[in-house]
This record gives structure tokens, sequence and C-alpha cells, in this order.
């Protein structure tokens, strides 16, 4: 598969794949599935980490046990120079309650995903952001009732027929 300049075959792909739904299996065991020998297994991986299509290792913990509310907000800011969009960039980064944040096209520039304990946590978040004077202009909310499907991007098998 040739992407962006990246040669990787199939047994990339595969480790790939693997460690994206099991990202804790063990070296020996990632070795086994892909039908090699820890060491060239080992370098392959290494590999795949140092040109960044492995970002990191992550456990998906269950926030709901917290007690925690996920909010969903459109943003709209008030200017669109690029010292604006940079300016509300670096405030998103800062804030710890904010777990996401994309710029996407269309009617809003950003959809932001925010963790906070209950729906009044998350006002006082807006008044400050408002207070802040970042430019923002607009927003929606959007509180999660309930969580319908939460996956990972689609296994790497389903994206590779595109190729």
């Amino acid at each position: 598969m040739k992407n962006g300049g990246l040669k990787l075959d199939e047994r990339d792909l595969r480790i790939l794949a693997i460690l994206q739904t099991e990202g804790r299996i063990t070296k020996t065991e990632l070795a086994e599935r892909v039908n090699l020998s820890p060491t060239p297994c080992w370098s392959r991986l290494k590999r795949l980490e140092k040109i960044g299509l492995i970002e990191g290792y992550r456990a998906k913990i269950a926030l709901k046990r917290f007690g925690l509310t996920m909010v969903f907000m459109e943003a709209e800011l008030e200017s669109h120079r690029a010292a604006d969009f940079a300016r509300f960039e670096a405030e998103m980064r800062q804030i710890p309650e904010i777990t996401g944040c994309w710029s996407v096209g269309g009617g809003i520039d950003y959809l932001i995903q925010v963790m906070v304990k209950d729906v009044d946590t998350y006002q006082r978040l807006v008044d400050r952001l408002l207070e802040r004077g970042i430019g923002l202009k607009r927003y929606y909310t959007y509180v999660v009732t309930k969580a319908i499907k939460e996956d990972s991007p689609p296994p790497l098998e389903r994206l590779r027929a595109a190729d």
C-alpha cells in the first residue's frame, strides 16, 4: 500500500490493524499473529512508531463511572483571520475539560468535545470562554444523553479496500 509516500506491506498493515483493537497485546503474541519472529516484528513496530503511524497507546476509560457528562459544542468565531483562528485554537489546547476540538467546514468553524461534571460546570466553562475575548461569536450546545456507538476508526482492512 502506498499512502502519502509510505510503503506498507501486508504485515505492516496487519500489525496496525491488530494494535488498533488490541493495544495491550504482548510483543510475542503480536509476532505470532503476523507470522514473524519477535525481533523482526519489534523492528517493524518501532519503524511504524518512528514514521508517525502509531501515535500512542491508550486505555478506554469508562468515564460514565466517574459521573462525567459529555457535551458537544459547535462554535463560530467573530472573525476569520488566521490570527483569530490561531488564538482560539491555542486557548482550546489549554483547557483540560476540552477533550477534542476539530476545525470543520460548513456553517460552523469548530466542533468541540467537552467532558464535565454536569451542565452547570459546562456553562461556567462557556462563560469563561466568552469572558476571555477569544473571538467566540456564537455557540450551540448538545448534551450527550446516551452513547449509541463509540468505536475507534474503522479497521484498516476496510480502509485498504479503497486503494
